[in-house]
């Protein structure tokens, strides 16, 4: 073999070698970014609930529940609070006795269900011995009753046909216990509900920003890596955390979603996503948390961390300025909320926006 030859095979040798290598090179630097293995993997699902039941991403069912600060321990051995029917967004009918009535008969003519259509239906009674509305309780007596039906959420406004099923159910309440309800008149409580159920859409608020890679994709690992360093923890749902409220009980500050599917598939670190998303339900987080200021300061610190961009709904990318606009724009609404008494965060600005 002359030179010539030798040389030109070990040219095509280097050659192919260097094939091998950039391809292998490409391939590595194609893989999505994966979590470190020296951190502790996300926790399981425990995300909060603003009233036992509710989430971010899921539409909330309407409650009754109220929030308590309880501890576990407190909350097995102390019977569940409730909220007090409120004639500013529950249309109420009194049931008169004529006898007290003892909570175990009372909780035996509950409805099966707590609900008239979409809108949420409650029982409170008026306990003899304390002389306060409450939910009603096995071992107390109870010398008046009132029913009431949720006036609007965000199904829309109460109407004629979930009223007459909250009448059907009220009078069987009633006449279960051997009370006599009083009704309001059906076209001024549906007149009203459409009144609140205008001001709630026009002042519904429930935001998102998008974060985008900008070069290399990110496994889920790495996304709920990043996160929990910021304070999120793992939601009910696979490919959703959640930032928890400063006190237990609360609905969640903001939420943080990606692909679910890749959340659940078989090895998610070979999952590559490019995209997550940032969200605030602004009338369940109370004003105090400084929601949008936390959601801006997460979603700046991800795309920094995570070599990403926020970007808007339209695909470009969201400018610090903007994010001051919104802000502003927020607290002309936090402001308009708490004048009608459904602030941000409160029992009947959660209830109402539910």
């Amino acid at each position: 073999m002359s030179t010539l030859q030798i040389g030109l095979a070990v040219a095509g040798g280097l050659v192919l070698a260097a094939v091998v290598a950039h391809s292998a090179w490409s391939s590595r630097r194609n893989l999505p970014k994966r979590a470190t293995p020296a951190e502790v993997a996300s926790p399981e699902p425990v995300e909060p609930a603003a009233d036992g039941s509710q989430t971010l991403d899921d539409r909330q069912e309407p409650s009754f529940d109220t929030d308590s600060g309880l501890g576990s321990l407190t909350r097995l051995t102390l019977p569940e609070r409730k909220p007090g029917l409120d004639v500013l967004i529950d249309a109420v009918a009194p049931v008169a006795v004529e006898s007290v009535v003892s909570g175990e008969a009372a909780l035996a003519a509950m409805p099966a269900t707590r609900r008239a259509g979409s809108k949420a239906f409650g029982v409170e009674g008026l306990n003899a011995a304390t002389d306060e509305w409450e939910f009603p309780l096995a071992g107390q007596r109870y010398s008046a009753f009132q029913c009431g039906v949720q006036l609007a959420n965000r199904t829309g406004a109460l109407n004629q046909i979930e009223y007459s099923e909250f009448v059907i159910k009220a009078q069987a309440f009633a006449d279960a216990i051997g009370g006599e309800p009083e009704f309001p008149e059906m076209l001024d409580e549906v007149a009203r509900a459409r009144e609140l159920d205008q001001f709630a859409s026009a002042h519904d608020a429930q935001l998102s920003f998008t974060l985008r890679a900008t070069s290399t994709a990110w496994s889920p690992g790495y996304v709920q890596q990043n996160a929990a360093r910021l304070g999120f923890i793992a939601g009910a749902i696979p490919g959703r955390m959640v930032l928890p409220a400063s006190q237990q009980g609360l609905a969640p500050i903001l939420g943080l979603a990606f692909d679910t599917q890749a959340a659940m598939a078989d090895d998610p670190e070979q999952t590559a996503l490019r995209e997550l998303t940032l969200s605030l339900d602004v009338p369940q987080v109370q004003r105090s948390e400084q929601p949008f200021a936390r959601m801006c300061e997460v979603a700046l610190a991800l795309a920094k961390n995570m070599e990403g961009v926020i970007i808007d709904d339209n695909g470009q990318p969201i400018r610090p300025e903007a994010m001051e606009v919104i802000h502003a724009d927020l607290e002309q609404l936090y402001d308009t909320l708490d004048s009608r008494e459904f602030s941000a965060g409160s029992v009947l600005g959660r209830r109402l926006f539910s």
